[in-house]
Parts: C-alpha cells; sequence; structure tokens
C-alpha cells in the first residue's frame, strides 16, 4: 500500500476560539486515527476569524473519514473540509 498527504481546513467557531488547544487536539486525534507527521498554520479568512491547516501523511488503506467525523465532534470546530488528498511517490 502507498501512503496519501492530506489537508483539512479547519473552521473555528469563532474569532475568540483558542486556536493553539484546537491545534494540540488535532494533532492528537489525528495521531491516534493513524496520520502521521501532522502540522498546522494558520491561514486569514476573514474579519479577523483565522482557518487552520492541518497536513499530514496516512496509509491508503485507512479511511480519511474517521478522521474527519472526528473533528467535526469537537465543539470548538464550526468545519473540517479535506481541501486536497493526493497520493504520495518515494
Amino acid at each position: 500500500m502507498g501512503t496519501v498527504l492530506v489537508t483539512i481546513k479547519i473552521m473555528p467557531e469563532s474569532v475568540d476560539t483558542d486556536l493553539e488547544a484546537i491545534q494540540e487536539k488535532v494533532k492528537q486525534i489525528t495521531k491516534e486515527k493513524g496520520g502521521e507527521k501532522s502540522t498546522t498554520k494558520t491561514e486569514p479568512v476573514a474579519f479577523g476569524l483565522n482557518a487552520i491547516i492541518l497536513n499530514f501523511a496516512l496509509d491508503e488503506s485507512k479511511s480519511i473519514d474517521d478522521i474527519q467525523d472526528k473533528l467535526k465532534e469537537l465543539s470548538e470546530i464550526s468545519s473540517a473540509e479535506v481541501i486536497d488528498f493526493r497520493r504520495a511517490f518515494g
């Protein structure tokens, strides 16, 4: 099996949401569900709202839906959308 590189855009509930805490939770969930080498960064959206961009590697045999569904369960998150999904070579 191969490896896929996944990018998920996570939108917080509000401008006041603690992005640092969400980033730690997101990395933990990713690790628990089989994701490797996860990184996060923030990206400005509008009116002071920042999105979290999560990047990680995942074994091709595992489902991305497990991670995405678990992220959506967090109360501080408004949405979690896969914005890039590609097979890695090498």
